[in-house]
Parts: C-alpha cells; structure tokens; sequence
C-alpha cells in the first residue's frame, strides 16, 4: 500500500464519519505515513511525541495522545507499544485500512465537479454575452455598446474613438471607474458637439427625430 491509497481510504471513511473527525487527526496521521516512509515503510516503528508534536503544531501531550488512541480506535494505525512517558516514543503500525467505501466520496466529488463544470459553462457564456454588448475596453475599463450609442446623440464616432484614444493613453486613467463617464466629460469639454453650428430650426428638427445630426 503507497500514500495515495493509504490518503484514499482516510478521506473515504472521513467523508462518512464527519462527526468523529478534526484536523488534528489529518494532521498526525499524514505525519505518521510521512515518518514511515522517510523509514523505507519499516512495517512497525517508533513515533516520537516530541517530534510528532512539532510536526503538526500540537503543543498539549493531552491532545496529542488522544488524538493518537482515536487513530487507533478508528483503525487506521496499530498501537504495538506503548510510551513509558510523554518523552519517549511509542511504537506504532500502520493498517490496511479496509473498513471505508469510496461509493459515497466518489459520487460526492463526480457531483461537485458536474455542478463545478455547469456552472463555469454559465460564467462562459456570460461573459460572452457581456463581451458582445463591450464597444471598447481597456485596462480595467470598459464601454458598452448602448453607452457609446448615447454618446452619439451629441457626438460622432470619430470624436468619441479620439477621445477614447486620449483616456487609454492617459498615465492617470488608472483612477478612473468608469470609462462612459471619463469620455463624456472629456468630450464636452474638449470637443465640439454634433449640434454646434446648426440652426435653431435644425436643431428642432433633430431633438423631434425629423433631421438626423450631421457626422
């Protein structure tokens, strides 16, 4: 039996017994497969407590040592000698475990992974739908299409592009949030409107949808 299987069968019958579990048994029982096999998988070997406690981070001798009679209880190690005290080591074994089914850890992960993949797919195809409404982006900016078309109303494409260029070429646009609002306020101030230059009569006819503005 290698890591794996010995790491297989522990998470297969801990996926089933939550309730008698906690980290510091993971803990010490990957620590004693680590130990065994720095030992070339001696079948019986000495655990030392101090050690073993430094390893995982326990610092009471009382927690450590239950936490190792509840590895044996369960059946995942074999207790061959005891300790005489809490400096000295005691002599364990690893089992092979048989007791754990990977029915339930199996079907568990194969669901986890269909809704996993179900839900990237819905991720994907949103972020397709938002990159179809996305005029322009840049950097952490973006543009959508129906902003733009507002935009429009009063500018043209050229001038709103220009001013786009502008902003991307900015050093300081890193401040910005939002880039329909950026390019707004820099049009208006920086650029002409479509309607500039038209008469009242014109101008009429445009805002009542008659007359479209010039480009």
């Amino acid at each position: 039996m290698n890591s794996y299987e010995l790491s297989r069968k522990w998470f297969d019958w801990t996926f089933e017994n939550p309730e008698r579990i906690n980290p510091n048994h993971t803990a010490l029982y990957f620590f004693i497969i680590e130990h065994c096999n720095r030992l070339g998988w001696k079948e019986k070997f000495g655990l030392p407590t101090t050690m073993a406690k430094e390893a995982i981070g326990i610092r009471s001798y009382n927690t450590y040592i239950n936490t190792l009679n509840d590895l044996v209880e369960f059946g995942f190690i074999k207790l061959i000698e005891k300790s005489k005290n809490q400096y000295s080591s005691n002599i364990i074994a690893l089992s092979n475990f048989d007791k754990a089914t990977d029915k339930a850890l199996d079907k568990a992960l194969t669901k986890h992974g269909t809704k996993q993949g179900e839900s990237i797919d819905s991720i994907n195809k949103q972020e397709t739908i938002e990159q179809i409404n996305i005029y322009r982006s840049f950097k952490h900016l973006s543009i959508s299409v129906d902003e733009f078309n507002k935009l429009c109303i009063d500018y043209t494409k050229q001038q709103i592009d220009e001013i786009l260029d502008q902003i991307e070429n900015n050093a300081n646009n890193k401040k910005y949030t939002s880039l329909y609002l950026t390019a707004k306020n820099w049009l208006s101030r920086n650029k002409p409107t479509q309607t500039e230059g038209i008469s009242p009569e014109e101008l009429k006819a445009i805002k009542l949808g008659f007359l479209k503005p010039k480009q």
